[in-house]
């Protein structure tokens, strides 16, 4: 199995980072959007946040205008939305296509790690979940209607698993 160690992806910021700053880390990572019906989800992934960070768990928010044109701003004014209207703290990215000829390689990865119903690749809408264990192994998709409370569990079960030595 392939890992997302290898990628690099652009901070809000503007900062290249590789993802295997996160390595060793259960990883949750989300396609977001400030104009969505799933939009207060913010404040569910906040809270799982708070909750595991300590632990060694961290959420990847990527935004994306995709769907609905419900991400227009810029980058700037994402991360101004997140922190003022929802407390954000966990990393966010810079804005991203996930589907398409311009989607960006980790979502190119994660779709094909992680197919949706039927075997479908493309992501359907905001707010898709990937889980990602602690070796960069993508382990699970989860729908945009899927509460981020609901991933307690699964959460829980990844950051008490022992990683064998490589």
């Amino acid at each position: 199995m392939s890992t997302i160690d290898d990628i690099t992806c652009q901070t809000i910021q503007g900062k290249k980072e590789n993802l295997s700053k996160y390595k060793g880390k259960v990883l949750l990572i989300v396609n977001t959007a400030s104009k969505c019906g799933f939009t207060p989800q913010f404040q569910g992934l906040e809270d799982l946040y708070k909750k595991y960070h300590a632990q060694g768990f961290e959420i990847l928010g990527f935004p994306c205008n995709q769907f609905g044109s419900q991400d227009p701003g810029k980058n700037e004014e994402i991360l101004a939305f997140c922190q003022t209207n929802y407390g954000v703290t966990f990393p966010m990215f810079a804005k991203v296509d996930v589907n398409g000829p311009e989607a960006h390689p980790l979502f190119q990865h994660l779709k094909a790690e992680a197919p949706g119903v039927l075997g479908s690749e493309a992501i359907k809408w905001n707010f898709t979940k990937f889980l990602v264990n602690k070796t960069g192994v993508v382990i699970a998709r989860y729908a945009p209607t899927t509460k981020p409370s609901d991933l307690e569990s699964a959460i829980g079960t990844l950051l008490n698993a022992r990683v064998k030595p490589t």
